[in-house]
């Protein structure tokens, strides 16, 4: 072609059919996670992600993100182990790829208790005292996240049967349980960060104990995702697993952005989220024996039916932390 300005406009026309063709080609998650301090993060994974369209979306709880997953409206996931192992429970296609950060659970009582912090004889005896007058100690949490679960693990470990001893109160969405303390209506809750430090600042409750002695110890956040998506967009979900990689190194170094996006999609001031962040700790690795006893714990306190400890090592996939951090699976928690 001697023609220069046909020449240029085919090489025009191969750069853009190229750039088309590029974008066409880039494959593309949907990706949901909860509104809590330590899932939040998540919704900087679209910009970070490398050879992978993240489209993240935030749920109320954990629960709505599980939901969405099972009934495949989002590809990958944030949950927690006890969503994890529910979900095999019920016989769930859900694998896990990652960890994510752990940590963000604390116990809180009310003023009039004048319960000492990590007193537990202090607050068995409360149990004991309001179960004998006939009014059981009122503890809330929001059922079946991983608070609930922390907090009845380390109650039925100090003695104090969560089925028996107390009342339990259900408040599904974190947000209400500041309101229920300046209420009265609640003697403690457990509550997700960064709700929790708005409570303690806010002069609604006092730090209790944070409930990590038990099965599952501080471990919270999993990233999940579905066998038929790891069939069709392997290289989707190792997109996400690198990004969730990368991003944890970054907040290890500099919480900054973990502070702004806490601000930025729960409202909160910046001082409750730099609380918040205390307690809560970036950590990708997937800890199988830990979940094993989790399951365990689950099943004596009849959250889930049955035994599934097999299905909990069948469904932890960790090809894709090995390629994202080029370590082997035993330094990853296998």
């Amino acid at each position: 072609m001697r023609n220069p300005v046909k020449l240029a406009l085919l090489l025009l026309a191969t750069t853009l059919g190229g750039a088309q063709l590029a974008a066409a080609q880039t494959p593309k998650v949907k990706l949901g996670f909860a509104k809590c301090a330590h899932c939040l993060p998540m919704s900087l994974i679209p910009g970070i992600a490398k050879n992978v369209e993240v489209e993240a979306t935030g749920f109320n709880s954990g629960n709505d993100v599980l939901t969405a997953l099972i009934s495949k409206s989002i590809d990958v996931a944030q949950v927690t182990y006890l969503h994890y192992i529910t979900a095999l429970d019920k016989g769930f296609d859900i694998v896990a790829v990652s960890g994510q950060i752990n940590g963000g659970s604390e116990c809180l009582s009310s003023q009039k208790l004048s319960l000492p912090a990590d007193d537990w004889s202090a607050f068995k005896a409360l149990v004991a005292k309001a179960k004998a007058d006939g009014q059981p100690l009122k503890v809330a949490a929001s059922r079946g996240n991983a608070q609930d679960i922390h907090m009845r693990g380390a109650f039925l470990k100090q003695g104090v049967d969560p089925n028996k001893d107390i009342q339990f109160i259900n408040i599904p969405n974190p947000s209400d349980h500041l309101a229920a303390l300046q209420r009265g209506e609640i003697d403690m809750v457990c509550s997700v960060e960064p709700f929790a430090s708005q409570i303690r600042l806010a002069g609604a409750g006092k730090h209790f104990v944070l409930p990590y002695d038990q099965a599952a110890g501080n471990l919270t956040n999993l990233i999940v995702t579905r066998s038929d998506v790891i069939a069709s967009q392997r290289g989707a979900v190792q997109g996400v697993v690198t990004a969730v990689v990368d991003l944890n190194n970054k907040l290890t170094a500099d919480n900054g952005p973990w502070i702004d996006v806490i601000n930025k999609l729960t409202g909160l001031d910046k001082a409750v989220a730099a609380e918040a962040l205390k307690n809560a700790t970036p950590d990708s690795a997937i800890y199988r024996s830990k979940a094993l006893a989790i399951a365990t714990m689950m099943r004596d306190l009849k959250y889930i039916s049955k035994d599934v400890s097999a299905a909990v090592e069948k469904n932890m996939d960790y090809s894709f932390l090995e390629q994202a951090t080029g370590k082997t699976k035993n330094d990853l928690g296998y």
